[in-house]
């Protein structure tokens, strides 16, 4: 069975179909660029996967289980609009996103819990590069370094998948090519099951290990709005780069040394 399962999916608003049949399989550890038109529905299949929405028809299985109905620590998403808060420091940022799951009544952490907290969120901000930053504010942050507090937020609570909408449409090149092996770096560390919108098709192909691309195949002059979109292509891609993960996972098995490891990758 595959981790993620999603069969006849439709998404419909009043008279307008945006996503119709879509049917895909996922295994754990692809990362899959989603790739197509101006309003063909990405996003708004990001949304059903985050549990923002529900599907007006159709199931999705995450690991064998329908998928939770609403947001939940097990899917962390990073938008194009930094999603931050203005008045936090960085460091108050991301220990926020385990302060607020961790303690629902009062939203904060006290005593040893915060202590842990921060600690947690301080080797985060080192993972993505912002240990020097801890105590900016976001307005004191380029784009790209918001970017990365943004994606840092959402690996906090060490989601299993990660929905990205357009992270690094507003960056410059040389940026985005720096959140390009960020991201690549944080998806092989941290095991994660990604799905990207993207606009740029040279990005999409070379982040991706699958490119989903999404159209409209059935088009009403007549009535716009009567059919939906539906993936198109199906495309694989550097397989070899999940695939590496069980080779090398078997090799610690075996309990050879750092060195060996090295070699052997």
């Amino acid at each position: 069975m595959a981790y993620l399962e999603i069969k006849n999916l439709w998404m419909r608003y009043g008279d307008q179909v945006v996503l119709e049949r879509i049917n895909l399989q996922v295994e754990k550890g692809q990362f899959c660029t989603l790739v197509g038109a101006s309003g063909c529905g990405k996003s708004t299949f990001l949304r059903l996967l985050l549990g923002q929405e529900r599907a007006s028809k159709g199931i999705i299985m995450l690991d064998g289980k329908p998928l939770a109905s609403e947001p939940d620590a097990s899917r962390g998403i990073v938008f194009q609009k930094y999603s931050v808060l203005p008045h936090l420091t960085v460091l108050d940022n991301v220990a926020l996103a385990l302060e607020l799951p961790r303690s629902r009544w009062l939203g904060r952490l006290l005593g040893q819990a915060k202590t842990r907290a921060r600690e947690e969120a301080r080797d985060m901000l080192d993972k993505v590069g912002l240990g020097a930053a801890l105590g900016k504010y976001p307005s004191q942050l380029s784009g790209g370094m918001q970017q990365r507090l943004a994606i840092a937020q959402a690996l906090m609570c060490k989601p299993q998948i990660l929905l990205l909408d357009e992270p690094f449409g507003a960056l410059d090149p040389g940026i985005r090519k720096d959140m390009h092996l960020l991201l690549s770096d944080l998806w092989q560390q941290n095991r994660l099951t990604v799905f990207m919108v993207t606009h740029d098709l040279h990005e999409g192909f070379h982040l991706g290990t699958r490119v989903l691309v999404f159209d409209k195949v059935r088009i009403d002059p007549h009535a716009p709005q009567a059919f939906g979109a539906s993936i198109t292509y199906d495309i694989p891609l550097n397989q070899s780069r999940t695939a590496a993960w069980g080779t090398l996972d078997a090799l610690r098995g075996q309990q050879q040394s750092p060195n060996e490891l090295g070699t052997s990758a």
